[in-house]
């Protein structure tokens, strides 16, 4: 993007994006930085352990096509924000009236249509408020419908309501009255994760 100022011109660096395997270097700020933001929001309800093992619970092998995919937006070849989904075969989050719909889940809530979660979405803390988190949803979303999921999950912590707000923006529908915000979501003890879903169009 180049915008002219006077005499002056001044050019924003491109934003490449990159599909990478979880063991690929660049992925170790995103890990790092979700890491960091975890630690500083949820000190007081996640132990060191329990930090830890969130992190490590997925195997490499789920966020690699054909079931799922990593990406990273790269400016001078450095990660600012990045992504992944995985297949959800784990029963969903959310109120039983919004969760009521057979078609989409079992008896026990576990997805019986192929649905992607989306994982580890991550914007640098020196590149927020450029609109890099849409644009990995956006190649998040894109991916997943060219791999046959019509139907998209996710889950985002009670303290990250800059998280929940992008996502009721960017037409994911709340599982609940804390994710669709009609609550205090940072006020619920134990630790709530807010659960919403989307449809792709095909």
């Amino acid at each position: 993007m180049t915008a002219t100022t006077g005499t002056s011109t001044e050019t924003s660096p491109a934003l490449e994006v990159r599909e990478v395997h979880l063991s690929d270097p660049l992925v170790e700020p995103l890990l790092a930085g979700l890491s960091v933001e975890y630690r500083s929001r949820y000190h007081d309800l996640l132990t060191e352990e329990q930090h830890r093992a969130e992190m490590a619970h997925y195997a490499a092998e789920e966020f690699a096509p054909p079931v799922g995919s990593l990406v990273l937006l790269l400016e001078d070849g450095e990660p600012v924000a990045g992504g992944a989904f995985r297949r959800r075969l784990e029963p969903e989050l959310g109120e039983a009236a919004r969760l009521a719909r057979a078609d989409v889940r079992d008896v026990d809530g576990v997805p019986v249509i192929p649905t992607a979660e989306l994982k580890r979405i991550w914007t640098h803390a020196a590149h927020r408020r450029r609109g890099l988190a849409r644009r990995v949803l956006a190649e998040l979303e894109a991916r997943a419908r060219d791999l046959g999921y019509p139907r998209l999950y996710l889950t985002t912590g009670p303290r990250q309501p800059e998280a929940a707000a992008l996502y009721r923006s960017t037409g994911y529908t709340p599982l609940s009255a804390a994710a669709a915000g009609d609550s205090d979501p940072a006020g619920e003890q134990p630790f709530s994760p807010l659960p919403f879903e989307k449809w792709l169009a095909p």
